[in-house]
């Protein structure tokens, strides 16, 4: 698939510019120093967006997303980045272009203009963005608060069978306490472990994922991962694909790093589903996959420049949310091998159920964060650290609470609502990127020119 140096341009400084903006650094090996650009493995020169001078000193200040934006900066920025031209580049090359791509095209420059006028609110430089809006942008449907009933129903019965008794709300959560302190992951064992569950998850990746796929993705590495301790970040983990190491002969090494936080409260069964998630058959895998679709002329460009906050992201979190079934070949909780593992993945759904509603609490009724916690903690059952970072650094991001928090759930229901109605051939393929780049709307189109 040829790539042009204009279109490269204007792919690098449509979605580097609104990253720049926002303070993100896409070579930036740390999560810490991401923003909204997820990626840059191709072999292709950084665009103006990032090499300017002024980009450096907006990065350095922390962008619109900074406590006190740094106005020189970003105005030095924006005179000298045409960032508004560059994503109207981008929108006419959507329009010029047919089929699965130029719908993606499409769906990211609507993302990207959302990201703008986010930007230009937090500097009082535009009118308030509706909420609403920004929802429909990163999932391409309108917002609704989680339903957590059925999900904690489910928690309630098979923790009251593990011998945890959960009759009533409060005791479903002290017994969820009891349940993940009993199994907590020991800080000092997290790599260890990481190693034995991505042993164990390749296998089942390599038994029930990989036949589905074209052969010539059999040999990609999937779990070229590296575990790093991280301390007092905002997050409780960050995937951060590389992509950027080569072999001798030039093929890709397909490397990335997971940083973990070492206050992170999660039990062993919830690590195994995050390992899902992360690195095989999930967020690791996906991009290792991407890159090779890439390097073998399967995608175009803008699939080395993935984004955070869009509709592909939200696909990309979805299939992450739904790895671990994956991995089992199943496409029910109730059909994973042991309860302990049932508890655990259904504990990681009312997780993403929390981020959205955290979300929505916040931006669509206007909650305080301590009240958002509350819930969180109270319907959602997830532990006090997620309570805390899900209502205040996620949720209250003027970008992160409004775009990315919303799409987790999104992509989740999606996902899993697909693979109940098609068959496996025609959706995993489609999922990982081999029927052309797709995020969350068009990804049924590319499923259904497969069956």
């Amino acid at each position: 698939m040829a790539t042009t140096r204009g279109f490269t341009d204007l792919v690098g400084d449509a979605v580097l510019g609104v990253d720049t903006l926002w303070g993100g650094d896409v070579l930036s090996a740390s999560g810490a120093g991401r923003s909204v650009a997820d990626s840059w493995f191709a072999r292709e020169p950084l665009p103006g967006a990032y090499t300017h001078e002024s980009a450096a000193r907006l990065r350095a200040s922390g962008g619109v997303a900074a406590a006190s934006p740094d106005s020189g900066a970003v105005e030095a920025y924006l005179a000298a980045i045409d960032v508004p031209g560059a994503i109207a580049g981008l929108a006419e090359e959507a329009r010029d272009l047919t089929g699965l791509r130029g719908a993606y095209l499409d769906g990211l420059v609507i993302c990207l203009v959302a990201m703008w006028d986010l930007a230009m609110e937090v500097l009082g430089k535009g009118e308030p963005v509706p909420y609403a809006r920004c929802v429909r942008a990163s999932t391409g449907a309108d917002p609704e608060p989680s339903e957590p009933g059925e999900l904690r129903e489910r928690v309630g019965a098979l923790i009251s069978r593990a011998g945890y008794p959960a009759d009533s709300e409060q005791q479903l959560l002290a017994a969820v306490d009891a349940w993940r302190r009993d199994r907590l992951v020991p800080a000092g064992s997290i790599g260890s472990l990481a190693t034995a569950f991505i042993a164990r998850l390749e296998a089942l990746t390599a038994r029930h994922v990989v036949p589905l796929l074209p052969e010539e993705l059999h040999a990609v590495p999937r779990a070229n991962v590296r575990f790093l301790p991280i301390r007092d970040a905002w997050f409780s983990g960050s995937m951060n694909y590389l992509g950027r190491a080569q072999d001798a002969d030039g093929a890709p090494q397909y490397e990335a790093t997971y940083e973990i936080n070492s206050a992170i409260m999660i039990s062993v069964p919830e690590f195994e589903a995050l390992i899902g998630h992360e690195v095989v058959p999930g967020h690791v895998t996906t991009f290792a996959y991407l890159q090779n679709l890439y390097v073998r002329g399967q995608i175009g460009f803008e699939g080395t420049v993935l984004t955070m906050c869009t509709r592909g992201a939200a696909l990309h979190e979805g299939l992450a949310n739904n790895a671990i079934l994956l991995a089992h070949g199943v496409a029910d909780v109730a059909d994973l091998p042991d309860d302990d593992l049932k508890i655990g993945v259904l504990l990681g759904l009312l997780q993403d159920e929390a981020k959205n509603q955290s979300s929505y609490l916040t931006w669509k009724e206007g909650w305080p964060q301590a009240e958002v916690a509350l819930a969180l903690r109270r319907d959602y059952l997830v532990s006090l650290e997620r309570a805390d970072k899900l209502s205040g650094a996620w949720g209250r991001h003027p970008l992160l609470g409004r775009m990315y928090l919303p799409a987790y759930r999104a992509g989740t229901r999606r996902v899993a609502e697909l693979r109940r109605q098609h068959p496996a051939t025609a959706v995993v393929p489609a999922l990982y990127g081999c029927r052309g780049l797709v995020d969350l709307v068009t990804v049924e189109r590319a499923i259904r020119a497969a069956s």
